[in-house]
């Protein structure tokens, strides 16, 4: 057979592979089953949250599809101020649902009444990443309710507003205004993705109102302003850590990188990861960026072998996960895989599967690697199940909001507290600091796809040792 009829069963073998293995992934992402820990019961009711809610403290239901009769019920009955029928509702709705966080933060807003509080609030994107908008809100469920039964910030409990900012700018900044004229707010935890970040910090630091995000890692945050933290460690973190990985264990030089030039954080990636992989003798000999009408993900993996690719380095954000999916599918294990934090989800393991095997990826925390095993064992405890990242930093950091407002409980305080030196407070991830520019002082773990039975799916997340 001639190498030309060869190329053109080649190309057709893998155009048809495409459209299977898309038609496949379009099948799961439509009716793939929830996670062990993060969504125990299906949907039942379509989620109403396309615009950005005003802040709830339990009054309204901002997760639509979790409804039940107790937990509609309590609502009505806080938005009514009874707030002790609306206690005993959504201890009956948390025993249908235990994992849910939004109701735990409404039973712990109802036993406050109207009593003095001291308040921060948690604008999570509710109506395009549902999963990590609960994620986060676990970890901030955890730390009030831990702070709460033990009487309080100074003996004043604290309430937590939940808002939806859908994870998009706009929407955000609108959230943002409402959230400094609120001066009931002293603090937020928040946001989800840096992009979101990066559009509402201005707001936040003219105002003077901190915000903690425990999910945003772009390198641009740390010059966002005095009154911008986070307590998921920089991007350059995770690079750093990608890097020596690839050409100290693996031993390997030349890579394919996979990005998303529309998104703050996958720029971010990309851009450290480039110069710390060159300047430590590596080659990147090809980049693809998703975000162009064109990709075609067989093509790519064809190229990028025939440019001596040795390993496909998947630094997507969230909003174009499936294609990362598929390029692991048409993969199939060829090319080792390393990526980062937005690929540490349960839908990984469920979607790629046998295929993601091998793939390492850097996280801010993991269950079994944790500073603070007592937190894992709680969590575990109150949830169900294990819980990832970002419960854990978001619980980090609403723990760092907690210890600020106990030494000086007002917004300008906070910020003061924050920033100086000696501030240090214990968490999910050991040691809660942060630097000049509001970056954590923290590394990453390094996570590898594993055959386990902690999830659902086969395969689990499992910290690599050093």
């Amino acid at each position: 057979m001639s190498q030309k009829k060869e190329n053109i069963i080649l190309l057709l073998s893998l155009l048809i592979t495409t459209g299977v293995i898309s038609a496949g992934l379009w099948w799961l992402l439509g009716h793939r089953q929830p996670a062990k820990v993060a969504d125990s019961n299906p949907a039942k009711i379509a989620v109403t949250n396309d615009v950005a809610s005003d802040p709830s403290t339990g009054g309204k239901i901002l997760f639509q599809r979790e409804l039940n009769p107790e937990k509609q019920a309590a609502a009505k009955a806080i938005a009514e101020e009874n707030y002790p029928e609306a206690e005993s509702l959504l201890k009956q709705s948390l025993s249908k649902q235990h994992n849910d966080p939004e109701a735990l933060i409404y039973l712990n807003n109802a036993r406050i009444g109207n009593s003095q509080a001291y308040s921060i609030a948690v604008p999570v994107p509710i109506g395009t990443e549902e999963t990590s908008a609960k994620e986060i809100l676990r970890g901030v469920a955890q730390a009030q309710s831990e702070i709460n039964q033990q009487g309080g910030i100074n003996n004043i409990p604290l309430k937590v507003l939940i808002v939806n900012d859908n994870n998009d700018p706009q929407t955000a900044k609108q959230v943002a205004q409402e959230l400094v004229k609120n001066q009931d707010v002293l603090g937020v935890v928040g946001h989800f993705s840096s992009g979101v970040t990066l559009a509402t910090a201005p707001i936040y630091e003219q105002n003077k109102l901190v915000a903690i995000s425990p999910s945003s890692t772009s390198i641009e945050i740390s010059d966002a302003g005095d009154y911008i933290f986070r307590t998921v460690p920089s991007d350059r973190f995770t690079s750093s850590a990608l890097a020596k990985y690839f050409l100290e264990r693996l031993k390997l030089r030349e890579a394919v990188i996979i990005y998303n030039s529309q998104s703050p954080y996958s720029r971010s990636l990309q851009e450290t990861f480039t110069t710390d992989v060159v300047s430590n003798g590596g080659e990147v000999v090809m980049e693809v960026d998703l975000s162009e009408n064109n990709f075609n993900p067989a093509q790519t993996l064809k190229t990028a072998k025939e440019r001596g690719a040795k390993v496909l380095v998947l630094l997507n954000d969230s909003t174009i996960v499936d294609k990362a999916y598929l390029l692991m599918q048409l993969n199939n294990r060829n090319l080792p895989l390393l990526g980062g934090d937005s690929l540490y989800k349960p839908q990984t393991l469920e979607i790629v599967g046998e295929k993601a095997q091998g793939l390492v990826l850097g996280v801010p925390w993991h269950a079994l690697g944790s500073a603070n095993p007592q937190f894992s064992a709680a969590a575990r405890s109150l949830w169900g199940g294990d819980v990832n990242w970002r419960t854990a930093m978001a619980y980090d950091a609403t723990q760092a909001l907690i210890e600020a407002l106990a030494k000086n409980p007002s917004r300008s305080g906070i910020q003061v507290a924050l920033s100086e030196s000696g501030f240090n407070v214990s968490g999910a991830s050991g040691s809660i600091k942060f630097l000049k520019s509001g970056d954590r002082n923290a590394g990453v773990q390094l996570v590898e796809v594993q055959p386990g039975d902690r999830s659902s799916y086969g395969y689990d997340f499992v910290p690599l040792k050093p």
